[in-house]
């Protein structure tokens, strides 16, 4: 089998970090919050407890 030239390993390895850096980017930009869910849960009660050792 023939082997890939440097040249193309190196075309490949770019092409699947750029890849990785967009949908990376995709996700940490294009990640919304529900605004109504955030207030609500904000809202928790908590309930103390006194531990006696």
């Amino acid at each position: 089998m023939p082997q890939m030239a440097p040249i193309s390993w190196l075309l490949l390895f770019m092409i699947f970090t750029i890849t990785m850096i967009i949908f990376n980017v995709k996700n940490y930009y294009c990640f919304f919050y529900n605004n109504n869910n955030i207030s609500q849960s904000l809202n928790i009660k908590k309930i103390q407890m006194n531990w006696k050792w």
